[in-house]
This record gives C-alpha cells, sequence and structure tokens, in this order.
C-alpha cells in the first residue's frame, strides 16, 4: 500500500472522445435495435427494462452508438445522475441523444476507471453547475468535455479501478440486501392495506359474494358503488400557462406517486396568469388521479400542505360525505381496482388514457363511514410501524451510498492509498490543458 498523492487535472476532452457514433437517417428500417432512454438508466448506474424496435418505429432520439467500454452520461435532467458504464453490449445496443457517449483513448483513459471517475463527486458538481435551466437542466457535450478529471497514470488507473471494482461491490452487495428488505416491507405494507379495504378489521363479520369477479366476498353489510356515485370529478388545467421560479405549485403526473405527491420535480406558475373558470384548485381530501401517459391510474390524496395548489393534465376526485377521502384513495390503489379496472383500461392502445367517464364507473367497496373511519386509522397505525422500519433501512443505504461514493472520490483523486498501486501519480494540482 502507498502513500496517496495529488492526482494531475486533465480536461476530460483530452482524455476520451465524445459522441464518436451515430445511426443514420438512411438505416434500414427493418434494422432491429434495442433502445435505452434516460428514464431506463438509475442514479446507481444500473440498465433496466430495455426496449426493441423497429428502426422505422423507433424514437427518434434512438441515434447513439455504444461499444463496450464506453460510459453514457445524461446531458439532460442532469440532477438525476444518469451515468452507467456499457459493457459487453449487444450488438444493436443504440441509446438516446439525450446522453453524452464518452469513449475513453486508448492508453490514456482506462475504461474502468472511467466508469469511476465520471461518478467522482467534484466532477458531477461541475455537470450540475454547467447545466442551463430550471426544471429541465441540460449540459452540452462541448461544456462536458472542458470539465477536469483526475488522471493518474494508466497502470494506476487499472489498479484504482481494481480495487474499487472489489470494495464497491461489497457495499453494494449490502445495499442490495437492504433493497430487498424494503421489497419485503412494501408486500407486506401493500397486503395489510388490501386485507383491511376489502375485509375490514372485524374478522367475525359475516361475508356474501361482492358480485365483482376479480374481488370475491366482502362483509356482508359493505355496498358496492361507482365512484360516480359518491363524487364529482374534475379536470385538471390541460394548458398551464409558462413555468416560474415561485408562485403557486402546479402538479403534474411526474408529483403523483403511488398514494403520495412528491415535491420532487415541481414546478410553479403565476396566480395571474391562470384562467380562472378552468382551474382546479386542490383541496385536502381530494384524490389526484393521472389521467394519461406511462402512470395512468396512479393517484395520491392530496393533503392540507397542498391546498390551494393547482392540478394539471390530470383529474381530481372530490368526494362527497358518503364517504371518507382516505378510505376511498386507499381503495383506488388496491389491486381490484388499479389492477382489476384501471389496468385495462390503460392498455387498449399505444398511448394510455383515461377520462372521467370511465373513472367515474369504476367500482369501489364501502363500509359505513365510521367503519371506514376505523379502518383507516387501523392502517394508519399497522403501516406506521412498517414505515418505521422502511425509513431506517433508507436511511442505512443512504450512509452505504454515501460511502460508496466518498470511497470512490479518495481513490480516484489520490488521496487515499491504494493496495499495490504503483506510485507513479503526478504531484502537480492542475495543467491549463
Amino acid at each position: 500500500m502507498t502513500n496517496p498523492r495529488q492526482c494531475e487535472l486533465r480536461r476530460l476532452k483530452y482524455a476520451a472522445t465524445i459522441n464518436d457514433e451515430a445511426l443514420s437517417e438512411d438505416t434500414d428500417p427493418d434494422f432491429e435495435l434495442q433502445y435505452v432512454d434516460i428514464g431506463n438508466v438509475d442514479s446507481a448506474g444500473r440498465i433496466h427494462k430495455i426496449a426493441t424496435y423497429r428502426f422505422e418505429t423507433a424514437p427518434s432520439r434512438a441515434r447513439r452508438k455504444v461499444r463496450d467500454g464506453d460510459v453514457i452520461i445524461s446531458t439532460v435532467r442532469t440532477y438525476l445522475q444518469s451515468i452507467a458504464p456499457i459493457e459487453n453490449p449487444a450488438g444493436n445496443l443504440i441509446v438516446s441523444t439525450g446522453f453524452a457517449v464518452i469513449r475513453p483513448s486508448p492508453r490514456k483513459l482506462q475504461p474502468q476507471f472511467c466508469k469511476y471517475v465520471l461518478r467522482e463527486p467534484g466532477f458531477l458538481a461541475e455537470v450540475q453547475k454547467r447545466s442551463v435551466g430550471v426544471s429541465y437542466p441540460a449540459i452540452n457535450a462541448s461544456d462536458l468535455g472542458d470539465i477536469r478529471i483526475p488522471l493518474p497514470t494508466f497502470a494506476d488507473q487499472r489498479e484504482i479501478a481494481a480495487y474499487l471494482d472489489h470494495e464497491t461491490c461489497r457495499l453494494d452487495a449490502l445495499v442490495a440486501a437492504k433493497e430487498r428488505w424494503l421489497d419485503l416491507l412494501a408486500e407486506k405494507r401493500r397486503a395489510l392495506i388490501i386485507r383491511a379495504v376489502t375485509r375490514g378489521i372485524n374478522t367475525a363479520a359475516p361475508l356474501r359474494d361482492s358480485g365483482l369477479p376479480w374481488l370475491g366476498k366482502i362483509p356482508a353489510h359493505w355496498q358496492t358503488i361507482r365512484v360516480k356515485f359518491l363524487s364529482h370529478i374534475y379536470y385538471g388545467l390541460s394548458q398551464p400557462p409558462e413555468y416560474q421560479l415561485d408562485g403557486l405549485p402546479f402538479l403534474r403526473a411526474t408529483n403523483v406517486k403511488r398514494g403520495l405527491i412528491a415535491a420532487e420535480g415541481l414546478v410553479f406558475v403565476d396566480d395571474a396568469d391562470l384562467p380562472e373558470s378552468r382551474v382546479i384548485r386542490l383541496q385536502a381530501g381530494d384524490i389526484i388521479v393521472v389521467r394519461s401517459g406511462a402512470y395512468t391510474g396512479d393517484s395520491a390524496l392530496v393533503t392540507p400542505e397542498w391546498n390551494g395548489a393547482v392540478a394539471g393534465y390530470d383529474m381530481v376526485i372530490r368526494i362527497h360525505k358518503m364517504a371518507v377521502p382516505d378510505f376511498v384513495s386507499l381503495a383506488i390503489l388496491c389491486q381490484y381496482v388499479l389492477e382489476a379496472q384501471i389496468d385495462p383500461l390503460r392498455q387498449r392502445a399505444a398511448q394510455p388514457h383515461l377520462n372521467a367517464e370511465e373513472l367515474g364507473d369504476v367500482a369501489v367497496i364501502l363500509p359505513p363511514i365510521e367503519e371506514q373511519r376505523a379502518i383507516v386509522a387501523h392502517i394508519s397505525a399497522e403501516t406506521a410501524k412498517l414505515d418505521g422500519l422502511r425509513a431506517a433501512t433508507e436511511r442505512t443505504i443512504a450512509l452505504l451510498k454515501e460511502r460508496r461514493a466518498a470511497l470512490i472520490a479518495a481513490a480516484v483523486t489520490g488521496k487515499i492509498a491504494v493496495p499495490n498501486r504503483v506510485s507513479s501519480v503526478n504531484t502537480g494540482v492542475a495543467h491549463e490543458n
């Protein structure tokens, strides 16, 4: 193990090429390609759900060619840190033009080292700093290439990469185990809610057939009712005004996350720009339902902190007195509603969508209102225990990921000694290149 030293810094463009190859517009229309979009790459650098297209029907962004050893970096929505190494790719793997394809130069940048140095916190911070735009920050390839990276000798890069492969693999295994535990907690939570909103909490209650083939038996005193008979359904604002840095929160489909409203990616609008006659101001107890796109049918209960927010291109269910909004919200997310009734509607077309009439025809089962309140209280108490375990596990995962990032930063910049590393890193700080 050698003493750590500070590494030479050089601009990325002098150690790698960027966006070398692309599919031409005269590609055979029947050419079959496997396509990676930005949404297929997570913040941990893993690629999920690769889609297959014919060139003729592929998205217009499906153009960048990749090779083994390349690293792809999202140049749009850079806060997502969608960065992934390309390892043993299929010969027809194509990525979105929303990525920059970094190809390490032979004898300058070792591919395994490259995948780590492009995740070094200083590099990521510089990407964010140079990104332009508020709700959709982006960086161009030229600015990306101007960012300096630590660049030890090629031999040292190999040793650093080998060390990090070993250490990050260990940390990743711990994270994976914790994530599996999160999946188990989520499944237990889901089963608890389904049981409570379809059978209640009185296990001695007599049962009857629900009349819904996908549901089976329910407590005999519960009723089946369609959403339109217990609520008003409104459309949100289809054509929003220009987004602002501050103002009224404008909730979009991306803010609706399986029962919760997420502030990530939140945008704002100016009250003075709104067409008052068509604006739905949200109230606590409303249920917002995604009406179009990949998340059609997803929904969330509006909590008091979102009072007065503006509903975007979604639908809003406003409940009458005969039902407890919290109970209906839980029911709509249950498999007997979401999977059995809404999913078939969204799968009927290439572009999933849902309208107010269809949403109104969705059937839910309701106990008497006092029993609804008791069930909501029971679910709240039981899920609070599970949520406590989930929060503790998520904190552990966050600490492990922080440890991983710190380890990468220290190793690639020469701030820690790496076992068996050749002591040949440059002791200078930064060159003008």
